[in-house]
């Protein structure tokens, strides 16, 4: 699945308002954090998602192996914050053409 620009702009909006709802620790990326991700997912399509403080490359690094752990599409980073999508089997948000 890939997003068009229009598309993650709409997430982003969607996005916008929201406070982070997982947190990964200076501990990295884990199994129980992998667990929250995923229990996350089961009730949103769309989170966001507090990094550690650590350099550019290592968080964009972090970002490309959490959606790749979660089946997911990377949004947008900035910063220590990204927005990440993964559409539920029904999706609940309807994402323009």
């Amino acid at each position: 699945m890939s997003l068009t620009g229009k598309q993650k702009h709409f997430l982003r909006s969607l996005a916008h308002h929201r406070k982070p709802s997982v947190t990964v620790g200076a501990g990295g990326l884990g199994e129980s954090v992998l667990q929250e991700i995923n229990f996350a997912f089961q009730h949103r399509e769309l989170l966001k998602i507090k990094l550690p403080a650590a350099g550019r490359i290592e968080r964009q690094h972090l970002v490309q192996q959490i959606c790749t752990r979660s089946h997911a599409e990377m949004v947008q980073l900035i910063g220590r914050i990204c927005l990440i999508y993964r559409p539920h089997d029904e999706p609940v948000i309807q994402l323009p053409d």
